[in-house]
């Protein structure tokens, strides 16, 4: 059946654009009913917020890229992950930016931004540092994945410890109580929903850049990653609108931590990531965003991104993707 709708132009991007409704929608019941059981055994708002639901809006990243590895698919893997990472930063960041100004908290240009940095230092320096006289890199072993999953740790026992400590800073979700029976459909749903959305992302994806002759990694970098971003871009241009911005930039800088720490880390473990040419751009430029968005924040008494700071992510974003679309 797959196939057969892989043969048909139209169909394939009909399987495209169906997998990214199913992955997005899958997360969404997948959270509702966590959140519900969850509630349901004594846990917070407050935790539940910052693990069901941080973890929920990147299963579609975390199952796009189980499938890839499970596939062999390796250079989507990556390039899913700093793919989004980078639209996160320039793109995401830079509209929510030019909607309203994005307002920071202490904790985001204390601890999460330079998390978010080291996070982009560290994959550049797994491809970069191992070739200082140009000879072809590795990429990420499962060695590295580990080290990735140590430092995940980290960051989560750390965001736990502050939120604890602050409860006033950290935004307090509501769960919605229902019986547990709908909520364990939700999950089961839920489940589905992402497995079978992942599965027709990454086939199809595969298959398009066969038809287009370019390679994987140039798909992954623009459509799959802007479609496993579609979560993180609807929250945050809602928050803007609604003028919380701090909460826009607390969930992409969050997100991008979550990609590298934890679905890059469990990739690498389930099968090693072997470079692609390009990695060593893509991975400076999504180090670089963090960096800017970290300057930016830095750099004025508001401590927030300005929409002339919004406008600069967009044009950096555009002048990268037209560099990395000519390098075809």
């Amino acid at each position: 059946m797959i196939q057969a709708l892989l043969s048909h132009p139209l169909l394939l991007i009909l399987m495209l654009i169906v997998g990214f409704i199913l992955l997005v929608k899958g997360a969404d019941w997948l959270v509702d009913g966590a959140s519900a059981v969850a509630k349901k055994h004594g846990i917070s708002d407050l935790v539940i917020g910052l693990t069901v639901v941080a973890f929920g809006t990147s299963m579609p990243e975390f199952v796009v890229n189980m499938v890839s590895v499970a596939d062999g698919a390796t250079d989507l893997a990556i390039t899913n992950i700093l793919g989004s990472n980078i639209i996160n930063t320039f793109v995401i960041l830079g509209l929510t930016a030019l909607v309203y100004p994005i307002a920071s908290q202490k904790r985001s240009r204390d601890f999460d931004i330079p998390m978010s940095i080291i996070a982009g230092v560290l994959v550049f320096a797994a491809v970069a540092i191992q070739s200082p006289l140009g000879e072809e890199v590795s990429g990420i072993t499962r060695l590295g994945g580990v080290g990735l999953l140590i430092l995940f740790s980290v960051f989560l026992y750390n965001t736990l410890r502050h939120a604890k400590d602050h409860p006033k800073e950290n935004e307090v979700m509501e769960v919605h109580t229902m019986k547990i029976s709908k909520a364990i459909l939700l999950i089961i749903a839920g489940l589905a929903g992402l497995v079978i959305g992942g599965e027709m992302i990454v086939k199809s994806a595969v298959q398009v850049a066969t038809n287009l002759g370019v390679s994987q990694a140039v798909i992954g970098l623009t459509i799959v990653a802007l479609g496993t971003s579609l979560p993180e871009l609807a929250t945050s241009v809602m928050a803007a609108w609604k003028k919380n911005c701090d909460i826009a930039l607390g969930n992409v800088i969050g997100s991008n931590i979550f990609n590298v720490f934890f679905i890059l880390g469990s990739s690498a473990l389930v099968r090693p990531l072997p470079a692609y040419d390009g990695i060593i751009l893509d991975a400076w430029c999504a180090a670089v965003g963090s960096m800017l968005v970290w300057l930016f924040v830095k750099t004025n008494h508001q401590r927030e991104i300005k929409r002339w700071e919004g406008l600069i992510l967009l044009i950096v974003y555009a002048i990268y993707l037209t560099y990395r679309l000519i390098q075809i």
